[in-house]
C-alpha cells in the first residue's frame, strides 16, 4: 500500500558510531534522544533526528545512504522501508512482505547493511491490509504479543534496527474481525520493548492507535523512541504522554510532493521550536539534493550532496 493515498487528504536518517543518538526508551530516560551532536565517522551533526521513508515498491532503499552534509556526516539519520502488512489469516493477525519489501529484505547485503555501515539505523514499517487486521484491535494481550514476536523474528532475521507502526488501511471489522480498542497498541508496545530491547519502536500518529495512545499512561508513550505528524506539508506535534519534543516531529514533508519552500519553512520551524526529530517520506531514486540540501541548511547549517 502506497501512503500517496493520502495525497488527497493533505500535500500527508547515521544512528551514533559509539554513542547511538537514539537510545531505545527502555534504555533512556525521556529526552535522551534529543538533538545532540550526530553523524557517522566521516563527520558529525548538530541537529534534529532525519527520518527518511522509502517506498521500496518503486525506489531503491540505499539511495537513503548516497547524502552526504557538507561536514561529511550523513544526511539522514533512519532509514524506513515502506511497508510489510499485517494480514488476517482467518483466526489472527499475521505480518507479510509483498515481493518488493521481501527482495530489499534478501538484498540486505546491497540495501541494508551498507546504510548500516554508514551509521544510519534501518527500520521495518508495518501497516494494515484492508483485511480487517492492524494494530488497534488485538483482542488479548497474547495477541499482541504473537504478533510482536513475529516482528521480532523479522527484525532479528535480517539484521533490522527496529520497527515502524502505522494504523492505516486495516478496514476493521473486515472479516468478522473486532473493531479497535483502547488497549490493544499498548499492548503491541509493550511485547515489542520486552522482546526487541535496544531496537527502535516508532510511530506513525494516525488511526485509532493514535487516538488510544493519546490517552494511554506514560509508561506506554515512554516505551517509544519517535512518533511523528502523518500529514504531509503540515506542523502538528503528536500528543503522547511519556514522550516530549525531543523525540516528536511535528513536521511532515513529502519530498515527491510537498514544495520545497513548504518543506524548508517546516525545517526552520522544527528547529526554532527545539524538536528532535524532522520526518521525510518518499525519498526517490536520482539526484534530489538540492531539495534534501535545502533542508539541511536549516536543520543542520551544512548543504547536502549525492554521491
Amino acid at each position: 500500500m502506497k501512503k500517496s493515498m493520502k495525497f488527497g487528504i493533505v500535500a500527508a536518517i547515521a544512528a551514533m558510531v559509539a554513542a547511538p543518538l537514539v537510545p531505545s526508551a527502555a534504555t533512556a530516560a525521556p529526552g535522551a534522544a534529543a538533538a545532540t551532536a550526530v553523524g557517522a565517522a566521516a563527520g558529525t551533526k548538530s541537529g534534529p533526528t532525519s527520518i527518511a521513508y522509502v517506498e521500496v515498491n518503486n525506489d531503491q532503499l540505499a539511495n537513503v545512504g548516497r547524502y552526504t552534509l557538507s561536514g561529511g556526516a550523513n544526511a539522514f539519520d533512519v532509514a524506513i522501508i515502506f511497508a510489510a502488512n499485517i494480514n488476517w489469516n482467518g483466526s489472527k493477525a499475521v505480518l507479510v512482505n509483498n515481493d518488493k519489501v521481501q527482495a530489499t529484505l534478501d538484498n540486505a547485503a546491497t540495501q541494508i547493511k551498507p546504510l548500516q555501515a554508514k551509521g544510519i539505523k534501518v527500520s521495518l514499517s508495518v501497516l494494515g491490509n484492508h483485511q480487517g487486521a492492524g494494530i488497534a484491535n488485538f483482542p488479548t494481550q497474547a495477541a499482541a504479543s504473537d504478533f510482536a514476536s513475529q516482528i521480532a523474528a523479522t527484525v532479528s532475521k535480517y539484521g533490522l534496527d527496529g520497527v515502524d507502526l502505522d494504523d492505516e488501511y486495516s478496514d476493521y471489522g473486515a472479516n468478522g474481525t473486532p473493531q479497535p480498542n483502547q488497549q490493544s497498541i499498548g499492548w503491541l508496545i509493550t511485547a515489542l520493548r520486552a522482546q526487541m530491547p535496544g531496537k527502535l519502536i516508532s510511530f506513525y500518529d494516525i488511526g485509532p492507535a493514535s487516538s488510544s495512545l493519546s490517552q494511554s499512561s506514560s509508561t506506554i508513550g515512554s516505551k517509544l523512541d519517535y512518533a511523528w505528524n502523518p500529514y504531509y506539508g503540515t506542523y502538528s506535534a503528536p500528543s503522547i504522554p511519556g514522550l516530549d519534543k525531543s523525540r516528536l516531529s511535528a513536521a511532515a514533508v513529502d519530498i515527491q510532493n510537498t514544495s520545497q519552500s513548504t518543506a524548508v519553512s517546516l525545517a526552520s520551524r522544527t528547529k526554532a521550536d527545539g524538536y528532535g526529530v524532522f520526518m521525510t517520506y518518499n525519498l526517490p531514486g536520482g539526484d534530489k539534493s538540492a531539495y534534501v540540501s535545502a533542508l539541511t541548511q536549516k536543520l543542520y547549517g551544512q548543504a547536502a550532496s549525492y554521491r
